[in-house]
């Protein structure tokens, strides 16, 4: 009796050139709560990459500036150069030659995304973005959803609740603010489980 396993780690580009004959392009989803290692994952993938010496680009929303301006920053302190974008169609202007493309903190940007990470992978570009699948409120944030349909391959990561110590895939907000979108790190927000997860009052 045969059994299959479900690849759970992305081929890379050679692989692909050998089952196919050809390059082929696709989109890699990495996306959790805070505190999760989703941009600390999407860093490591584009490191293999480099070491590869494949041409890597590496994007972030201009409006985060937590760490720095120019590098993706790790909660846990891992950096990796970046440019900063301000919105997902300047993208395209800045890939120049590049064959795999990282996209940080996709919740900052608007439902456009999804059109530039498919015509970059059409293109027969590798296409890696991270970003929160669930907001304060513990509802989706866009665009992640729209691009979760879109990829081929998924990452769910989880962070460690504070309250409890179970694995905790919700943000929890502890300053008072109802903006949807509000830059901040332990000070603002906290990695929480299903049980200890508070809705806000609104």
């Amino acid at each position: 009796m045969h059994s299959h396993t479900m690849r759970s780690i992305p081929m890379g580009i050679e692989e692909v050139v050998a089952l196919t004959g050809k390059p082929s392009g696709w989109i890699e989803v990495i996306c959790g709560s805070m505190f999760s290692g989703k941009t600390e994952e999407l860093i490591r993938r584009l490191r293999r990459a480099q070491i590869a010496k494949q041409k890597v680009a590496i994007f972030k929303p201009m409006i985060d500036v937590r760490y720095s301006e120019d590098h993706l920053v790790s909660h846990n302190k891992q950096r990796i150069p970046s440019i900063a974008v301000k919105k997902a169609a300047d993208i395209l202007n800045q890939v120049k030659d590049a064959h795999v493309l990282g996209v940080d903190e996709a919740q900052f940007f608007d439902n456009s995304l999804l059109d530039v990470c498919r015509e970059l992978a059409n293109s027969g570009r590798r296409v890696i973005v991270a970003g929160l699948d669930k907001d304060y409120r513990g509802n989706s944030f866009e665009p992640i959803p729209q691009l979760l349909c879109e990829a081929e391959y998924i990452t769910k990561t989880l962070a460690i609740c504070m309250k409890c110590g179970n694995p905790a895939s919700y943000t929890q907000r502890i300053s008072k603010s109802s903006e949807r979108v509000l830059l901040g790190a332990t000070d603002t927000y906290e990695a929480r489980c299903r049980a200890c997860f508070e809705p806000p009052e609104e």
